[in-house]
């Protein structure tokens, strides 16, 4: 490896660092819970790039499935959730 995809790399996991504290911070600090839906959304977003970052890092696929299995629970949980809220936000006098 060169020096320059080293540096390129360090700098790469800083970033990932940094959006992942900063999801961190606004899951626990989140005033609701779609605000805590999308940092958890981005956080697994993030799980998923740094995943596929070491990949290209070390010239390997064997973290695919992996990959998959994250994208679809992070699917599965937005999509449960989004349905919770919006039965909440219903008006109690409306026909079902």
């Amino acid at each position: 490896m060169t020096v320059a995809f080293t540096v390129i790399a360090v700098i790469t996991a800083v970033f990932f660092g940094a959006g992942a504290l900063l999801a961190l911070y606004r899951m626990v600090t989140g005033p609701s819970i779609l605000d805590r839906v999308i940092a958890s959304d981005v956080l697994l977003t993030t799980t998923i790039l740094v995943l596929g970052a070491e990949m290209v890092y070390n010239q390997h696929t064997r973290t695919i499935p992996i990959m998959v299995v994250i994208a679809a629970t992070a699917v599965f949980g937005t999509i449960a959730v989004a349905r919770y809220v919006s039965k909440q936000d219903k008006p109690e006098d409306q026909p079902k």
